[in-house]
């Protein structure tokens, strides 16, 4: 099948809801030519000669379909040290708020959507290099995603020269190997500090069973639900955190037009959320 596929409005509602019950992402009519390609894609893939026929196909899962459509619309736009205000909020702020109660020595920090690894693998970089109290905490770090392609890609942990754009030259070469031209691959010592896993923000289930957190970056997801589907996203990630656990959103993102149970705490560095500490 070469030439795209013509969605209908009716095609349209079915995929969009269909996706939506899933994963909380909502398509729009704006996306339309998204849709189309993707679709063309997918049903190639299948064989499938019709709409209606790939449609069957992905309400009955055939041959995995659905976890290959969800794969198909998920957005992975990411880079080393993206936004890394957070990174200096978490060195300045955080961790301290975090460690002046612990009884316990373990910090676990978790990085939703993880995408292609670039977050939590700057986390782990960022934490090695800018933390002197580093080796006095068991730290672990958990990254998640829904789209098991970029979770694989995460694992490879090769890169090209976009995705290291932000890392300067002395850490790419102490953290980083090239594998080809304009090719580099994390370190064994980075990769295996990070454990990796699928997850569905949406599903309590999968959220709880990742345990729960001192600090968890979910940044630039919540922006493709829509409220009610922010709302759920919310709770799960609250019963996530630790109390006095923190939560750092995107630039454009706010939890305070989500959800009330997020206490709103300003640093010099970055905004971020808490759930509230246990009383003394």
């Amino acid at each position: 099948m070469n030439a795209g596929v013509l969605v209908t409005e009716d095609d349209f509602r079915r995929l969009a809801e269909f996706l939506y019950r899933r994963t909380g992402m909502v398509l729009t009519e704006g996306k339309r030519y998204f849709v189309e390609r993707r679709l063309t894609e997918r049903m190639t893939a299948v064989n499938a000669g019709s709409f209606s026929e790939y449609f069957a196909r992905l309400r009955n899962n055939y041959a995995d379909e659905i976890e290959h459509f969800i794969n198909a619309f998920t957005v992975n736009e990411t880079y080393f040290y993206r936004e890394d205000d957070h990174f200096r909020c978490l060195i300045k702020d955080l961790l301290r708020l975090r460690i002046v109660k612990r009884s316990h020595d373990t910090l676990r920090i978790w990085s939703i959507p993880c995408s292609t690894g670039e977050e939590p693998y700057s986390i782990a970089i960022w934490l090695l290099e800018n933390w002197p109290s580093v080796d006095s905490y068991n730290i672990e770090i958990v990254g998640s995603d829904i789209d098991t392609r970029v979770l694989e890609a995460a694992r490879l942990a090769v890169y090209g020269e976009r995705a290291l754009m932000r890392v300067a030259p002395e850490l790419a070469a102490k953290y980083f190997h090239r594998t080809e031209a304009d090719q580099w691959q994390l370190i064994d010592d980075i990769r295996e500090s990070v454990h990796l896993t699928r997850v569905n923000v949406l599903d309590v289930s999968e959220t709880q069973q990742q345990g729960r957190f001192d600090v968890i970056f979910c940044r630039n997801m919540l922006i493709y639900f829509d409220e009610a589907s922010r709302r759920r996203a919310a709770e799960n990630l609250y019963e996530c955190l630790l109390p006095g656990g923190f939560i750092c959103l995107g630039h454009t993102e706010s939890m305070s037009r989500i959800s009330s149970l997020f206490e709103v705490c300003r640093f010099d560095d970055a905004v971020v959320y808490q759930r509230a500490a246990l009383q003394d």
